[in-house]
């Protein structure tokens, strides 16, 4: 079960995501483990804010600026600036609601 940020993070070491997490958050764990047409897949069918951030995160590391401003937008979100592994880690202690 996660629970924070620190058990996602351990989680990745899985060959699935945990029970329990919310679509946004199994998006996110597909994009860690490498797996960016899933973790699209996963975040285009939710029309939630969150979800909309990690679609903005993907477009990112697509390289697809232009399309990652537009999710960032539909997130009430400004678009990142710095590293991807600072956003992903970012975008999972927010989802999370925890930095443990």
């Amino acid at each position: 079960m996660v629970v924070n940020a620190a058990d996602f993070i351990a989680s990745l070491d899985g060959a699935a995501p945990a029970p329990g997490l919310t679509a946004p958050l199994v998006g996110l764990w597909w994009a860690a483990k490498g797996d960016w047409d899933e973790a699209h897949r996963i975040v285009q069918d939710d029309t939630s804010r969150d979800a909309a951030w990690v679609h903005a995160y993907l477009h990112r590391v697509e390289g697809d600026l232009g399309n990652a401003g537009y999710w960032y937008r539909q997130a009430g979100k400004p678009a990142a600036k710095d590293s991807l592994e600072a956003e992903w880690e970012r975008i999972a202690v927010t989802l999370l609601g925890s930095t443990t």
